[in-house]
């Protein structure tokens, strides 16, 4: 996870809080959190680098909505982000 940029674990964070997130779903999240618009082109792309990982999953719930999961290695690096995080956090 050390080499994503913030937005990109932002995502993750959100495809692993909902249940088959749609682009749509993801975007709103992700506009309430940064109280701003998040355009198709920075969105997109970077949901497409996280696929390119290996960390999410990209399925199609019909032709013009696709849906994003984590895999396992997405969960695993959530969890040992969580974990490094706890060690200076929580302390």
């Amino acid at each position: 996870m050390y080499d994503l940029t913030g937005f990109q674990r932002d995502l993750l964070y959100v495809i692993a809080g909902l249940e088959e997130p749609h682009g749509l779903a993801i975007k709103e999240e992700l506009e309430e959190y940064y109280e701003k618009e998040i355009h198709h082109g920075r969105l997109y792309p970077n949901l497409d680098t996280l696929v390119d990982k290996g960390l999410v999953e990209k399925g199609q719930r019909d032709r013009r909505t696709n849906y994003y999961t984590l895999t396992r290695r997405g969960r695993r690096e959530i969890d040992a982000r969580k974990d490094w995080e706890s060690q200076y956090v929580d302390a």
